[in-house]
């Protein structure tokens, strides 16, 4: 059952049975997760490190943070565990360099959701696990699968380096933008995945809908679209229905739908925006909500086969769940899935092409 996925034993479990002293790489919000597991499980932090240019003497839930070359120096042998996203080539080096000096993990936390995705996870949804394999359109499309569900298990970040694709070869080879481009943008930011796509067509589109719920992002998108020709920039977030959903603004592109919000905010479905009119290109990044978002384009992804770029990264389930909708709703669809830089496995995402 399942014979592509090879790791069998959590770096979870593996933390647990450490006698050496571990150490937490980073702060914020990825930590306390961490955190919390270990404490559930019964792991021990020794201590937490960050990189030297942001340690100015202050502490992180109750210790020190030291620099790594601090603890080198006091410790001689210890376990680095990762608690920080890196989407950078420079921070990248940098995470292998200490990974080629300590032993390194990187526990997979989901982005939203709960639960821990463990082997025991992949046997319970063996099945639909199976499906989105056997489905998916070339073999390096399978490669990355299996990496991605091994990383997610393991921790470890060579299954991520051996399968990480540059953004322009995945336009250039799967998505093969035109200059006559319906593009929808779901979770637009502040235009940068505009600017990437027009970079491909040199500038020249059809119409551009782009939705995008944080208020203050939407100021940077809005200033960013200016002046420009048959773009709609809407300030919502993409859902099933039009309607209002709770709405929690954090910095950057962690802002998201949540339950335990006041602040309420727009919700549009792609149907709805795009009125039965066709799009050729569908972007979802929506920090978790994906699916939601697929079926309020259910219409547009069943009558009109718009090339899809979504995210697999959010919840314990999208990276089987989201495929199988998506080839439920259009069965003509030839799924791919790529990995561009980033540790953990963000940035990991389904293309689907006819």
């Amino acid at each position: 059952m399942l014979p592509f996925i090879t790791e069998k034993e959590t770096c979870w479990s593996r933390l647990k049975a450490e006698t050496r002293p571990i150490f937490i790489y980073g702060m914020g919000d990825g930590a306390l997760k961490i955190m919390a597991v270990f404490r559930e499980i019964g792991i021990t932090v020794s201590g937490i490190f960050a990189s030297d240019d942001f340690v100015r003497g202050h502490s992180f839930e109750g210790y020190r943070v030291h620099k790594l070359s601090e603890i080198e120096e006091m410790v001689d042998d210890f376990v680095v565990v990762l608690a920080f996203a890196a989407g950078y080539q420079e921070i990248v080096d940098k995470i292998h360099e200490i990974a080629a000096r300590h032993t390194l993990y990187v526990p997979d936390v989901p982005v939203v959701g709960r639960g821990l995705f463990t082997y025991d996870y992949c046997i319970e949804n063996a099945d639909k696990i199976q499906q989105v394999y056997d489905s998916l359109a070339d073999e390096y499309s399978r490669k990355v699968y299996a990496n991605i569900i091994n990383f997610k298990i393991s921790g470890n970040i060579e299954y991520l380096s051996s399968v990480t694709t540059p953004k322009e070869e995945i336009y250039r080879k799967i998505i093969k933008p035109s200059m006559n481009e319906v593009y929808v943008d779901l979770g637009a930011y502040n235009g940068d995945t505009i600017r990437e796509l027009l970079e491909f067509t040199r500038g020249t589109y059809n119409s551009i809908y782009a939705l995008e719920p944080d208020k203050k992002n939407f100021k940077k998108l809005a200033k960013f679209v200016d002046g420009m020709h048959r773009v709609y920039a809407y300030n919502a977030a993409a859902w099933c229905v039009d309607g209002e959903l709770p709405f929690a603004a954090k910095a950057g592109r962690q802002s998201a739908i949540t339950a335990s919000s006041e602040n309420m905010v727009a919700a549009r479905s792609v149907d709805s925006i795009l009125g039965k009119k066709p799009a050729t290109i569908i972007k979802m990044d929506v920090e978790g909500f994906e699916r939601e978002a697929i079926w309020g384009a259910s219409l547009t992804i069943s009558h009109y086969s718009p090339k899809m770029m979504v995210s697999l990264y959010h919840r314990n389930e999208d990276i089987f769940e989201l495929p199988l909708l998506i080839k439920a709703l259009n069965p003509r669809y030839k799924l791919y899935v790529r990995h561009q830089l980033y540790i953990p496995a963000w940035e990991t995402n389904l293309y689907a092409t006819l």
